[in-house]
């Protein structure tokens, strides 16, 4: 019998599903019993170390930070910050960028829910790890099992740190919350802890897991003096707050102890904090960084040198190629950089240049005026008004006559022209960068400052810190792997001479402030009388752009009295240093010498003002109404 062609292709095709219908049918069972090839059991993962460690480099990724290197700007639930942009929201600098960004310049009053963070996914996963870990690491060794549970219990400790510095007292949960589908969930309710009880977790968590948690000699996973330099800082913090809270007229509390530490318990806080930078101090692994003779050169790489760098304690690195940063294309001086499209956002104030004081021990102000304020102080270079300042201020900001990347950085905001007619100098400032004056010399430097320009100095400084020195890196072809600091010995050294001086040690505390002054080109023992006041400029200093001013305020209390919403304010305000050529033809101690303006910065709009209410953040209402347990904090 002869069939169509149609009616045979027709029936091999129905052959064909036929019979894979019936292979697919014999080995289905066979199939749905195969071991997935993508999915790991939970025997997999917590038996296998490399499963661990790529677990924990997710724990450690997320730690928050207000500011940082990145763009990460609290992402969900996950409570994901480290925005290099909120750099500009204090004093030390401010906004030049683009001008959508402007709003950085207006903060008429730092919101009530500013810093927040509420990150219990985050706690959760690391409370999962920890039981699993238990449960079905049943194959690893018991010091290994320690170590990794020590390494989750100090991101955990850690986390609570971040959050208790920004909200006090918050619900201590440190075992997974399972609902059990009964409509009840008043078990999974919990209760603030007082805002003791939470630095109290803090330090037994440290002594808990310091000696069990390993990795000596790392920067970027923790070991023991990282735990301790957690329990340093936290403590310091924790004291301050008894202290310095008690000594307000009205101190700031809730009833139940959410907020507000008893005052009696600061020089027990204190001691802490000094017990714990001491060992850290007299460890051995770390020493100040000094490996650079150029003074001001050495304080930069005490940051961001990795070689060789045993200032550094704990890092947040950036190694591979899809982990670089492009912190230095945002933030590059402007006439030096590498990209046509790159940046100069966050700039330092003058506020902050001034507080690096003259290696005389004399008051870091600069010298503009006369002392009957009748005339111009004359410099014959650019870089004459900085000569003999604090070496920190050359590793940490690029002012005017100074270079980076072995190029000039060109800082003049224009020419003062004699006027004889009116016996005053005409202000001549060019329209664009870069320009010269009729004389055919330097009008306006290509990196300004520029009143109104974007992407340029508005205030004639450029940041330094955290810049990548290296070739190309301000390019977004090449970007940069300069590392945050999230602890480096230079701020043990301040968290111990603070502490000691809150316990009447003053002698000790010379030894640690005189130590980071001698690094900085200030003579030996260049202290010999110590007040709060000076500590606490140490740490402005020293610590500049690294995340520590807005907290160090907090707890001191004197956030709102340095950012008082005043426009008369020398701290709320943001002031600029403009640089001028003098042009007066005839006048030889005059002519071509270089004079400097003090102002509030062009672009800046509104004091900072910091309200009592900002001492802790408000609580999402969101979390409120899902637990009626928690209560707010004052003021909101």
């Amino acid at each position: 019998m002869h069939l169509n062609p149609r009616i045979m292709k027709r029936l091999y095709i129905y052959c064909l599903m036929a019979t894979g219908l019936f292979l697919l049918t014999s080995c289905m069972k066979d199939w749905l019993d195969r071991e997935p090839r993508t999915i790991l059991s939970d025997e997999q993962v917590w038996n296998d170390p490399k499963q661990i460690v790529a677990l924990l480099a997710n724990f450690y990724d997320r730690i928050p930070a207000e500011s940082g290197l990145t763009d990460v700007n609290n992402e969900g639930a996950d409570g994901r910050l480290f925005q290099w942009r909120n750099l500009a929201n204090y004093d030390e600098g401010m906004w030049s960028g683009q001008s959508n960004e402007d709003g950085r310049n207006n903060i008429t009053s730092y919101g009530y829910d500013s810093w927040y963070l509420w990150n219990y996914t985050y706690i959760r996963d690391i409370n999962l790890a920890l039981e699993n870990i238990e449960k079905y690491g049943i194959k690893l060794s018991d010091a290994s099992k320690k170590q990794y549970s020590a390494e989750l219990r100090f991101l955990r400790a850690l986390n609570y740190f971040n959050l208790v510095k920004r909200l006090g007292g918050v619900p201590l949960v440190t075992k997974q919350l399972v609902y059990d589908y009964s409509g009840n969930v008043e078990s999974l309710q919990q209760p603030r802890a007082k805002e003791s009880e939470v630095y109290d977790f803090i330090a037994s968590e440290v002594d808990a897991i310091k000696d069990l948690i390993g990795n000596d000699g790392s920067t970027t996973r923790a070991n023991k003096y990282t735990a301790l330099a957690l329990k340093s800082r936290a403590m310091l913090y924790a004291g301050s707050l008894a202290k310095y809270n008690g000594l307000m007229a009205a101190p700031i509390t809730t009833a139940g102890g959410e907020v507000g530490i008893p005052a009696g318990m600061a020089n027990g806080y204190y001691q802490k904090a000094l017990d714990a930078s001491k060992e850290i101090i007299n460890s051995g692994p770390y020493a100040l960084y000094k490996n650079n003779p150029d003074l001001g050169e050495n304080f930069y790489e005490a940051v961001t040198k990795k070689a060789n760098n045993r200032e550094a304690i704990f890092v947040k690195d950036f190694l591979l190629p899809t982990r670089k940063h492009v912190f230095s294309y945002d933030n590059i001086a402007r006439g030096i950089r590498e990209d046509n499209l790159g940046s100069s956002s966050v700039v330092p104030s003058l506020n902050l240049v001034e507080a690096y004081e003259y290696k005389d021990g004399t008051n870091g102000a600069l010298k503009t005026r006369t002392a009957d304020n009748t005339d111009y102080i004359y410099y014959n270079n650019v870089a004459d008004i900085f000569s003999n300042k604090d070496a920190r201020l050359y590793g940490t900001i690029i002012y005017p006559g100074t270079s980076f990347k072995s190029l000039p950085v060109s800082i003049q905001a224009g020419v003062l022209v004699w006027n004889a007619g009116r016996n005053a100098y005409d202000i001549v400032e060019g329209s664009d960068l870069g320009t010269t004056y009729s004389d055919g010399k330097l009008l306006t430097g290509t990196s300004g400052p520029h009143r109104s320009i974007q992407e340029v100095s508005n205030t004639g400084f450029y940041l330094r810190k955290f810049i990548d020195a290296n070739d190309k890196t301000s390019t977004r072809g090449v970007q940069s792997d300069v590392w945050w600091v999230w602890f480096r010995l230079g701020e043990i050294y301040l968290n111990a001479g603070e502490a000691a001086f809150e316990l009447g040690q003053t002698g000790n505390a010379l030894l640690y402030i005189n130590a980071l002054r001698e690094r900085a080109g200030f003579g030996p023992n260049s202290l010999t009388t110590l007040t709060i006041d000076r500590i606490r400029n140490e740490r402005r200093v020293e610590l500049a752009f690294e995340d520590h001013r807005l907290w160090d305020l907090k707890r001191w209390r004197t956030a709102d009295k340095v950012w008082n919403g005043s426009t008369s304010s020398p701290d709320a305000m943001i002031y600029a240093l403009y640089p001028y050529r003098v042009i007066r033809p005839g006048d030889a101690a005059r002519d071509g010498k270089y004079v400097f303006v003090k102002m509030v910065a062009p672009r800046f709009r509104a004091p900072r003002f910091f309200r009592l209410g900002n001492y802790y953040t408000a609580i999402n209402q969101s979390v409120l109404n899902n637990n009626p347990k928690i209560v707010k904090n004052p003021f909101h």
